[in-house]
Protein backbone atom coordinates (compact mmCIF):
# COMPACT_ATOMS: atom_id res chain seq x y z
CA UNK A 1 0.00 0.00 0.00
CA UNK A 2 2.75 2.12 -0.51
CA UNK A 3 1.30 4.38 -3.42
CA UNK A 4 -2.01 4.89 -0.67
CA UNK A 5 0.92 5.90 1.88
CA UNK A 6 3.62 7.95 -0.44
CA UNK A 7 1.53 8.03 -3.62
CA UNK A 8 2.36 7.17 -7.06
CA UNK A 9 5.57 10.09 -8.33
CA UNK A 10 7.28 9.39 -4.61
CA UNK A 11 7.28 4.84 -4.27
CA UNK A 12 9.94 3.79 -6.50
CA UNK A 13 10.05 0.64 -7.94
CA UNK A 14 12.91 -0.23 -5.55
CA UNK A 15 10.55 0.59 -2.77
CA UNK A 16 8.15 -2.01 -4.04
CA UNK A 17 10.60 -4.50 -4.13
CA UNK A 18 11.98 -3.84 -0.89
CA UNK A 19 8.79 -3.68 0.76
CA UNK A 20 7.30 -6.75 -0.77
CA UNK A 21 10.40 -8.91 -0.58
CA UNK A 22 10.46 -10.14 -4.06
CA UNK A 23 13.78 -10.28 -6.63
CA UNK A 24 12.89 -7.41 -9.24
CA UNK A 25 12.88 -10.24 -12.21
CA UNK A 26 10.05 -11.60 -9.95
CA UNK A 27 8.45 -8.18 -10.12
CA UNK A 28 8.87 -7.58 -13.74
CA UNK A 29 8.10 -11.11 -14.48
CA UNK A 30 4.29 -10.17 -13.09
CA UNK A 31 4.02 -6.50 -13.85
CA UNK A 32 6.01 -4.87 -16.88
CA UNK A 33 5.67 -1.26 -15.30
CA UNK A 34 5.05 0.89 -12.64
CA UNK A 35 1.44 1.52 -14.40
CA UNK A 36 0.70 -2.14 -14.20
CA UNK A 37 1.62 -2.20 -10.62
CA UNK A 38 -0.49 0.63 -9.65
CA UNK A 39 -3.40 -1.09 -11.74
CA UNK A 40 -3.35 -3.93 -9.67
CA UNK A 41 -3.20 -1.85 -6.30
CA UNK A 42 -5.72 0.41 -7.43
CA UNK A 43 -8.09 -2.97 -8.46
CA UNK A 44 -7.56 -4.47 -5.34
CA UNK A 45 -8.16 -1.55 -3.12
CA UNK A 46 -11.81 -1.60 -5.17
CA UNK A 47 -12.09 -4.83 -4.64
CA UNK A 48 -11.62 -4.90 -0.67
CA UNK A 49 -13.80 -1.73 -0.50
CA UNK A 50 -16.40 -2.16 -2.66
CA UNK A 51 -16.86 -5.43 -0.69
CA UNK A 52 -16.70 -3.89 3.06
CA UNK A 53 -19.03 -1.14 2.15
CA UNK A 54 -21.75 -3.60 0.74
CA UNK A 55 -21.83 -5.58 3.79
CA UNK A 56 -21.19 -3.11 6.22
CA UNK A 57 -24.89 -0.78 4.71
CA UNK A 58 -26.58 -4.21 4.09
CA UNK A 59 -25.99 -5.05 7.85
CA UNK A 60 -28.01 -2.50 8.62
CA UNK A 61 -32.14 -2.80 8.54
CA UNK A 62 -33.46 -1.94 4.99
CA UNK A 63 -34.74 1.15 4.20
CA UNK A 64 -33.08 4.52 4.31
CA UNK A 65 -30.85 3.43 6.93
CA UNK A 66 -28.87 1.11 4.47
CA UNK A 67 -29.07 4.32 2.58
CA UNK A 68 -27.43 6.50 5.70
CA UNK A 69 -25.02 3.74 5.94
CA UNK A 70 -22.62 4.85 3.29
CA UNK A 71 -21.36 7.44 5.95
CA UNK A 72 -21.40 5.57 8.89
CA UNK A 73 -18.85 3.47 6.91
CA UNK A 74 -16.95 6.19 5.51
CA UNK A 75 -16.38 7.12 9.55
CA UNK A 76 -15.17 3.63 10.61
CA UNK A 77 -12.54 4.49 7.28
CA UNK A 78 -12.02 7.60 8.66
CA UNK A 79 -11.21 6.10 12.03
CA UNK A 80 -8.12 3.86 10.79
CA UNK A 81 -4.94 4.33 11.94
CA UNK A 82 -3.83 4.61 8.03
CA UNK A 83 -6.52 6.70 6.43
CA UNK A 84 -4.96 9.01 3.66
CA UNK A 85 -8.36 10.03 1.72
CA UNK A 86 -9.56 8.58 -1.79
CA UNK A 87 -6.80 6.20 -3.22
CA UNK A 88 -8.37 6.97 -6.52
CA UNK A 89 -8.18 10.84 -5.82
CA UNK A 90 -4.68 10.72 -4.60
CA UNK A 91 -3.46 8.46 -8.07
CA UNK A 92 -5.52 10.63 -10.25
CA UNK A 93 -3.65 13.66 -8.95
CA UNK A 94 -0.66 12.31 -9.97
CA UNK A 95 -0.45 10.88 -13.34
CA UNK A 96 -0.36 12.73 -16.61
CA UNK A 97 -3.55 14.20 -18.09
CA UNK A 98 -2.65 11.46 -21.18
CA UNK A 99 -2.74 8.57 -18.89
CA UNK A 100 -5.71 7.09 -19.82
CA UNK A 101 -4.95 3.10 -18.45
CA UNK A 102 -4.75 4.63 -15.10
CA UNK A 103 -7.94 7.15 -15.46
CA UNK A 104 -10.01 4.75 -17.12
CA UNK A 105 -9.59 2.46 -13.77
CA UNK A 106 -10.83 5.66 -11.86
CA UNK A 107 -13.62 6.29 -13.67
CA UNK A 108 -14.85 2.57 -13.84
CA UNK A 109 -14.08 2.28 -10.03
CA UNK A 110 -16.34 5.86 -9.21
CA UNK A 111 -19.02 4.75 -11.83
CA UNK A 112 -19.63 1.63 -9.84
CA UNK A 113 -19.72 3.27 -6.76
CA UNK A 114 -22.31 5.65 -7.81
CA UNK A 115 -24.02 2.42 -9.18
CA UNK A 116 -23.57 0.44 -6.04
CA UNK A 117 -25.28 3.49 -3.88
CA UNK A 118 -28.06 3.60 -7.14
CA UNK A 119 -28.85 -0.40 -5.81
CA UNK A 120 -29.20 0.62 -2.35
CA UNK A 121 -31.64 3.40 -3.12
CA UNK A 122 -33.79 0.94 -5.41
CA UNK A 123 -33.89 -1.80 -2.74
CA UNK A 124 -34.66 0.67 0.18
CA UNK A 125 -37.01 3.34 -1.32
CA UNK A 126 -38.71 1.47 -4.11
CA UNK A 127 -41.05 3.95 -5.08
CA UNK A 128 -38.45 6.30 -6.77
CA UNK A 129 -38.15 6.50 -10.71
CA UNK A 130 -35.31 5.36 -12.31
CA UNK A 131 -34.16 9.16 -13.65
CA UNK A 132 -34.91 10.02 -9.43
CA UNK A 133 -32.58 7.27 -8.71
CA UNK A 134 -30.04 7.95 -11.15
CA UNK A 135 -29.87 12.02 -9.78
CA UNK A 136 -29.77 11.03 -6.31
CA UNK A 137 -27.13 8.27 -6.78
CA UNK A 138 -25.30 11.23 -8.02
CA UNK A 139 -25.54 13.88 -5.57
CA UNK A 140 -24.92 11.26 -2.51
CA UNK A 141 -21.88 10.24 -4.42
CA UNK A 142 -20.78 13.69 -4.50
CA UNK A 143 -21.38 14.28 -0.77
CA UNK A 144 -19.16 11.20 -0.03
CA UNK A 145 -16.18 12.23 -2.01
CA UNK A 146 -16.50 15.79 -0.83
CA UNK A 147 -16.62 14.41 2.79
CA UNK A 148 -13.46 11.84 2.13
CA UNK A 149 -11.40 15.10 0.80
CA UNK A 150 -12.58 17.15 3.65
CA UNK A 151 -11.87 14.91 6.44
CA UNK A 152 -8.41 13.82 5.19
CA UNK A 153 -7.46 17.58 4.58
CA UNK A 154 -9.17 19.07 7.75
CA UNK A 155 -8.62 15.56 9.67
CA UNK A 156 -11.49 15.42 11.50
CA UNK A 157 -14.78 13.76 10.75
CA UNK A 158 -17.17 16.78 10.66
CA UNK A 159 -17.09 16.65 7.07
CA UNK A 160 -18.90 13.09 7.45
CA UNK A 161 -21.21 14.49 10.20
CA UNK A 162 -22.58 17.18 7.92
CA UNK A 163 -22.68 15.14 4.73
CA UNK A 164 -24.77 12.87 6.11
CA UNK A 165 -27.38 14.94 7.75
CA UNK A 166 -27.07 16.60 3.70
CA UNK A 167 -27.89 13.11 2.14
CA UNK A 168 -30.88 12.79 4.77
CA UNK A 169 -31.82 15.93 4.28
CA UNK A 170 -31.81 15.42 0.53
CA UNK A 171 -33.37 11.82 0.67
Amino acid sequence: MLFYKNGYNSTGINEIIAESEIAKATLYNHFKSKEDICLAYLKYKNYTFSSNIETFCNSRNEGKEQIYAIFDFLSSFFREKDFNGCWCIKTISEIPIDDTRIRNEIQLQKRQLINFFKELINKNIPSITELESLTLSKQIYLLYESAVSESHLHQNDWPIIEAKKLCEKII
